[in-house]
């Protein structure tokens, strides 16, 4: 069958970046899953440390998250994505290799997924940030939803597997298995990292500083961007508040093995395919931004039933409403990162993922840190319910933005360095 003309597949560089990343997603669910159940299961871990454990994983974003954008601008994208995934493979193959030794421990795991916290920086950023170049601003929709496809394809199956290799192999093993999907990955975008050398840009280098301040000013003076990152940066506080507890509440409190953990999550990953399968029929229908503002109005409130999550009928209601709260996230992921990166010239597309991502991901940090210490004052339970919430309401910025009434992608600014707050639609 011949691809459409605007099909990302007929380019050989998308092709080679979206199997490298199917890969590197694999690697990342697998450890997802796997480490904090070691931590849990064989280093007797509470919630306080569960907590503490997933916070550590997304630090790296509020630590270096900023800096990035400007380092990733003026970097060669591709070497970049090839030693983050790199360096993950090494950090998590040391955890093996001292469980094997009899010498791991939990500030090991803390500084493990810490520093794996740093390369995945570089590595989201960049992939994100080179996307547009590789297959040009015309095939970022089908693009999009195709990458975002395969990270809900990999938490289906990274998450699922996981859960079942803990329970059949031990955990150590499972994530030894993610570290060699790391190294795969790696492998295979050392072809685009060679054969597609980014192009030096032309203007001086400036501060960091200014630099990253210009990346700021474009995400909160942009009235679009503002509200996209609003409503992801809570939709990732909350699902952080009850993915952190968790592996806590099914072990400890419900009883419940590891491969209904993995299940639980690949429901989620179920969704997010889901929505970034219907993310383009939709947005044709319906029109760009009103498929995101009715998409959160369908589908976020059934993130209530989560806190409902229990033994027995209960914990397919729980899932259930984490599918559908899941789906609508998928439709964002595809949906709300092409209108992003339209809006956005490309001297400016790794400040504006790096500020994204740091918002993102910070509220994940946030997440897992306020989900730990509620978790030890109070107990999970109350966790897992102001998360629901937060997830429930979190569409509400988008739903009352100028977003709501966008039918048509906006062209994409002038490629200079602007700091005008005005976007691309008021220009």
């Amino acid at each position: 069958m011949t691809e459409a003309p605007d099909s990302p597949w007929r380019m050989g560089a998308f092709r080679t970046l979206f199997a490298a990343s199917a890969l590197s997603h694999l690697g990342s669910n697998v450890g997802y899953v796997a480490i904090p159940l070691l931590a849990v299961t064989t280093l007797d871990a509470g919630p306080g440390q569960a907590g503490a454990l997933a916070a550590l994983s997304t630090a790296a974003f509020l630590l270096i998250g900023l800096p990035a954008g400007a380092w990733v601008d003026r970097l060669p994208g591709r070497r970049l994505l090839v030693s983050a995934d790199a360096a993950r493979a090494v950090l998590l193959a040391s955890i093996p290799l001292t469980w094997w030794l009899g010498v791991l421990s939990l500030p090991q795991l803390y500084a493990v997924v810490l520093l794996t916290g740093c390369a995945t920086v570089f590595f989201d950023v960049g992939s994100q940030s080179v996307l547009p170049e590789l297959v040009g601003r015309e095939r970022l929709v089908p693009a999009n939803a195709a990458i975002v496809s395969l990270m809900a394809g990999a938490n289906i199956a990274g998450r699922g597997a996981g859960g079942f290799m803990v329970q059949l192999l031990t955990a150590p093993l499972a994530i030894l298995g993610g570290a060699l999907a790391y190294l795969a990955s790696a492998c295979g975008l050392i072809g685009i990292a060679r054969h597609h050398a980014r192009t030096e840009p032309s203007t001086a280098r400036r501060r960091l500083r200014t630099e990253i301040a210009e990346g700021l000013r474009h995400v909160f003076g942009t009235r679009e961007l503002r509200p996209l990152a609003l409503t992801a940066t809570l939709t990732n506080l909350g699902a952080q508040m009850i993915n952190a507890m968790l592996p806590v509440l099914f072990t400890r409190e419900l009883h419940l093995p590891a491969g209904a953990l993995g299940l639980y999550w690949a429901a989620g990953g179920l969704g997010i395919l889901l929505g970034a399968r219907l993310a383009r029929p939709l947005a044709a229908r319906l029109g760009h931004g009103r498929t995101l503002a009715l998409a959160g109005l369908w589908c976020a409130p059934a993130a209530l039933a989560v806190a409902l999550v229990d033994t027995g009928p209960w914990l397919w209601v729980a899932g259930a409403g984490w599918l559908a709260a899941m789906t609508k996230t998928g439709i964002d992921n595809v949906l709300g990162v092409t209108l992003r990166q339209h809006l956005t010239p490309d001297p400016l597309l790794g400040r504006m993922n790096a500020t994204f991502r740091f918002l993102l991901t910070g509220a994940l940090a946030i997440g897992s840190a306020l989900g730990g210490l509620i978790g030890e004052a109070a107990n999970v339970r109350i966790v897992v319910w102001a998360g629901a919430v937060c997830l429930a309401g979190a569409f509400l910025p988008v739903f009352c933005s100028p977003i709501r009434a966008l039918r048509e992608l906006p062209a994409t600014p002038a490629t200079s360095h602007r700091t005008s707050t005005t976007s691309a639609t008021e220009a």
